[in-house]
């Protein structure tokens, strides 16, 4: 989800805004998927696939985890892939409410303006698609928790400029690193792959256009601007992440909840997983000096740095 504000010019040296908009509008028409034709919603779930990549679960590496069985090693990563998608769901809500409300009254013939309304349809359709796989893998309504909720909502109605942006790329890129890798494992359920794949490809415009807003927006941006709205996308990706992996996935596949939990609390592989991850983010967020000595004690919480 992206925006532009269309009495800022564009940034030195990049693409006009009008052009990206519309490269990305001519990209969209090209390469774009309709997931209620694209993705087998018919077949049975077949038990003997995982969810997601093994290693992405929260338990692999652990004790625990060598302890499971096949098919209880199959039951949590397909739990844990219906939480990362409600996740999902949760926060692409917020991204569009964001965008609605910045191109509110703007000019509608202005090719940012359609371009902003082609990523809600997309992540409208998205949203759907996410809600029918995890129905599809047998998962309950993972919802984050109370706090999390009614802080998105916050966020929601007051984000802007870099700080919306910012965040959004934080969330599009955990999740674009992750399903890259599912949507290539012959071990995830092969609509979970599908259901990767479109996400990657439609969201990797969303991901080129957040970076450019992001950096545009900062332009001229004072050292007070920085710090502060380094801090707010800190918390907002501290909460994101956290609440990608409910607590109740361990109980819905059939495990001790309260040893799952302690385990991976202390499970160093799936830090470094997400650490590795957001390598190219981070990167990226300190060349736009939006990595503070402040913001980096949440990415640390969050294991993403």
């Amino acid at each position: 989800m992206t925006s532009v504000d269309t009495h800022r010019p564009a940034e030195a040296g990049g693409p006009g805004r009008e052009e990206m908009a519309r490269r990305l509008l001519d990209s969209s028409e090209t390469l774009s998927y309709d997931p209620v034709h694209e993705v087998d919603w018919d077949t049975p779930l077949d038990e003997s696939y995982h969810g997601a990549s093994p290693e992405w679960s929260t338990l692999y590496g652990t004790k625990y985890w060598d302890e499971m069985t096949p098919e209880q090693q199959r039951a949590l990563t397909r739990q844990e892939a219906a939480s990362v998608a409600s996740t999902g769901i949760w926060f692409e809500m917020i991204l569009q409410q964001m965008v609605i409300r910045d191109f509110y009254a703007k000019d509608p013939t202005d090719p940012a303006f359609q371009w902003a309304l082609t990523e809600i349809a997309d992540e409208c359709r998205h949203s759907i698609m996410f809600a029918r796989g995890a129905a599809k893998l047998g998962a309950p309504a993972y919802r984050p928790r109370k706090l999390a909720v009614e802080l998105g909502r916050f966020f929601a109605a007051t984000a802007k400029g870099e700080a919306a942006y910012a965040a959004i790329l934080v969330a599009e890129e955990v999740l674009d690193v992750m399903q890259r890798d599912w949507m290539r494992d012959e071990r995830v359920v092969p609509f979970v792959r599908t259901i990767n794949n479109i996400h990657v490809v439609e969201e990797s415009r969303h991901m080129k256009f957040a970076r450019e807003e992001t950096k545009e927006r900062l332009a001229g941006a004072g050292w007070l601007r920085r710090q502060y709205n380094a801090f707010v996308v800190s918390v907002a990706a501290y909460y994101i992440v956290s609440s990608m992996w409910n607590r109740k996935v361990y109980a819905n596949a059939g495990l001790d909840s309260e040893r799952a939990l302690r385990e991976a609390k202390h499970n160093e592989h799936h830090k470094a997983m997400l650490r590795s991850s957001c390598a190219g983010l981070m990167e990226f967020l300190d060349s736009c000096g939006l990595l503070t000595k402040a913001s980096m004690r949440y990415y640390k919480r969050a294991n993403l740095i």
